[in-house]
């Protein structure tokens, strides 16, 4: 790309002032082995301030969930808190008609992997843990995250699954530098998730995100260091680690297509962020 032409990242800087110096360093990544990601995984500055806003309202979501969610209350009773929050706040709830899915956020109950669809028959109780799953679009951009939360007293058993699943998201996040690689991410949490006894989901993972729900990359939380794509500046993914407390198989419900269990009906945790790569590590967008 010549110099004085215009950045393919859409940025309407001239080439040279925006993503050349990356590029440079890509193409000599890739002559010593290395697995570059494509443009399109790279976000421009205004791409990553929209995501930013997306992924502010997609917290908010969220906080406004910690703050009501109770034993008592169904999983319905979450699905109009993330509708009428986000709706307040000026954004769409993704999830809703994702794909046929019919609710505004996925609420995953103890065997529950992921994809749990908010009921007004599933009543949360005492010693649940639930995921909260939520995914916001602000003004054309996106945001996903996720929480878990433990509805009044949970045994200790519980509390050590949801604590250690969101211990092997922050080390990851802590620890990833720029020009890592993809595989780095599944070592980090495949490796403190077996380290307490637990398995790791291998089928699903994290992704690209923020100008669409779901972008390559595929995010596996099972890797070896050193391998897959660099995780560059500018790229915006997820992780959010699915630990199983037993064995790491999973099914999906013949019924509704939708929820994913546990097979050996084992309790089930995940927390997820979206991320965005700077020069200087990881910054947290949404959680």
């Amino acid at each position: 790309m010549h110099s004085k032409q215009k950045c393919w990242c859409k940025s309407g800087k001239a080439y040279e002032e925006c993503h050349k110096a990356l590029d440079n360093k890509l193409e000599l990544l890739k002559k010593q082995g290395n697995n570059v990601p494509t443009h399109k995984m790279i976000k421009n500055e205004k791409q990553i301030a929209g995501i930013r806003e997306a992924c502010r309202v997609n917290t908010l979501v969220l906080d406004a969930v910690e703050r009501q969610i109770r034993a008592g209350m169904t999983t319905e009773d979450i699905n109009k808190i993330v509708v009428e929050e986000t709706k307040k706040l000026g954004g769409i709830p993704a999830c809703l008609g994702y794909e046929g899915f019919p609710k505004a956020v996925c609420t995953s109950v103890n065997n529950v992997v992921c994809h749990g669809i908010p009921s007004k028959k599933q009543v949360l109780k005492e010693g649940d843990i639930v995921n909260v799953d939520c995914t916001t679009i602000f003004k054309g951009y996106f945001g996903d995250s996720s929480r878990m939360f433990e509805i009044g007293n949970v045994d200790e058993r519980a509390k050590k699954l949801v604590r250690v699943t969101k211990e092997c998201l922050d080390i990851a996040t802590k620890n990833l530098k720029p020009f890592d690689h993809l595989g780095d991410i599944g070592y980090y949490v495949s490796t403190h998730a077996r380290e307490n006894g637990y398995s790791v989901v291998v089928e699903l993972g994290g992704h690209g995100v923020g100008l669409a729900m779901h972008e390559d990359p595929f995010v596996s939380h099972v890797g070896k260091r050193g391998q897959g794509i660099l995780l560059v500046p500018g790229m915006v993914f997820t992780i959010e680690p699915m630990i199983n407390e037993g064995r790491a198989g999973v099914f999906v419900d013949e019924n509704d297509g939708w929820t994913i269990f546990t097979e050996d009906e084992s309790l089930s945790a995940q927390w997820e962020y979206t991320l965005l790569m700077t020069e200087n590590g990881l910054e947290i967008l949404s959680k």
